[in-house]
């Protein structure tokens, strides 16, 4: 709604579609204990949103301009009243114009995702400044600008062709890399998992490699890792909401079917000559849903593919995941060894897998005092409730086998 509704009032306009798409809701919210649910609830909010925007529009004297054509655009069509207020191909094309329009070479460029996660998704600032590990002051300051860039520039609302396409693609598919992630593991919340907003980043994915401007192979390789990846979540978690690793997992549940579509999206992501971070991770991915089960997972594969993947992305968060890696196929200490060796490490000192891995590495090396330290570090830093549980039952059992075991050394890590 509100990228159909700012494709109708302007991009300059973009702030008003979000005022009234959020008073559609709340409007929702207080008719519907009343009056029941609607037949289409989704009708019912576009075409309340589109109402609202009228009223807007012969309110304001900022439209008079072109009061005649918006309102003519909106009442062109005399709907039923389940009817939807925007045909699904126009959505679809607005959709894929503001995604473009987030990523456009005129906003900083660091601004791109957190648009796009804000504008397009619905995310809140709170949640965005977690996932780019700044703070909500920061990213607040970033949005603003990138709103106030929109207003100056009178960017188009449109798709752009050529090379202009190819650059701001990279944005788009970065933006939907990151949706995903928050998906499969919250920032914040009480759910580990929001299963719902993997959906959107597959579906949103999905919409963009099937039309001209996004079928590319990188779109193949990151819808790919979305699918292999998200084929998972239903064995994350056990029936009371605990974290399961992956070695605890239950593979019967894993989805084969969006297995079979992740595989066949991998193998049409090899056209071309270009390997991206998404072939790579999709790759990491294929591996663990090819294994039969944990010990069997070719971990010397999955450390071949990181060192690759460091190539392109060298962040502590992929160098943390390859120090995982390097434990699984040289030990520990190894990858104790990796996580020391993290270029610009004090980035992590506030992400709770940073010690969980490190009290990991130290409980297989029977060092329970030491495993236990890290793992507390990590439970102070957590916040989903089931992160917060499955680290307290890690602290409680490594407590434990210090009791049983008092001779044990007393030395600490510290990174």
């Amino acid at each position: 709604m509100v990228a159909t509704l700012t494709g109708i009032f302007g991009l300059e306009h973009l702030t008003l579609a979000e005022d009234v798409v959020q008073e559609a809701l709340a409007r929702a919210l207080q008719t519907w204990p009343f009056y029941g649910v609607p037949n289409n609830p989704a009708a019912w909010i576009m075409r309340a949103s589109r109402n609202l925007a009228l009223d807007v529009v012969r309110r304001e004297q900022v439209f008079r301009h072109k009061e005649i054509e918006i309102i003519s655009s909106m009442e062109r069509d005399s709907l039923a009243p389940d009817a939807a207020a925007f045909r699904d191909q126009e959505i679809a094309d607005d959709r894929l114009r503001m995604m473009f329009v987030c990523c456009h070479p005129l906003i900083p460029a660091d601004a791109h995702v957190a648009l796009t996660l804000k504008t397009l998704c619905g995310f809140s600032v709170a949640e965005i400044a977690r996932a780019f590990l700044t703070s909500e002051a920061a990213m607040a300051k970033r949005l603003t600008r990138a709103r106030q860039k929109i207003r100056e520039t009178q960017i188009p609302f449109e798709i752009p062709e050529g090379a202009e396409l190819t650059r701001r693609l990279n944005g788009v598919l970065q933006s939907l890399y990151l949706l995903f992630n928050e998906g499969y593991k919250a920032s914040s919340g009480e759910k580990l998992v929001r299963k719902e907003i993997c959906d959107e980043a597959i579906r949103l994915t999905t919409l963009l490699l099937g039309h001209g401007c996004g079928n590319h192979p990188k779109t193949h390789a990151l819808l790919a890792l979305m699918l292999l990846n998200g084929a998972r979540l239903p064995a994350r978690m056990d029936t009371e909401g605990n974290l399961l690793r992956l070695q605890e997992q239950d593979r019967a549940q894993w989805d084969q079917a969006m297995i079979a579509r992740g595989m066949f999206h991998l193998a049409q992501s090899a056209a071309g000559e270009e390997i991206t971070e998404y072939h790579l991770q999709a790759g990491i991915a294929g591996i663990h849903c090819a294994a039969k089960d944990y010990a069997l997972t070719d971990w010397p594969q999955i450390l071949e593919l990181y060192d690759r993947l460091i190539e392109y992305d060298d962040s502590p968060v992929v160098a943390l995941n390859r120090a995982v890696a390097e434990a699984e196929v040289h030990g520990s200490q190894a990858g104790i060894a990796a996580v020391r060796a993290i270029q610009n490490l004090p980035s992590l000192e506030s992400y709770y897998l940073l010690y969980a891995v490190l009290g990991e590495f130290e409980s297989r090396l029977n060092n329970p005092l030491a495993a236990a330290a890290h793992f507390r570090k990590a439970l102070q830093l957590a916040e989903i409730k089931s992160e917060q549980l499955f680290l307290s039952k890690r602290v409680q059992a490594c407590e434990g086998q210090v009791q049983a075991s008092p001779k044990v050394s007393s030395t600490v890590e510290s990174v």
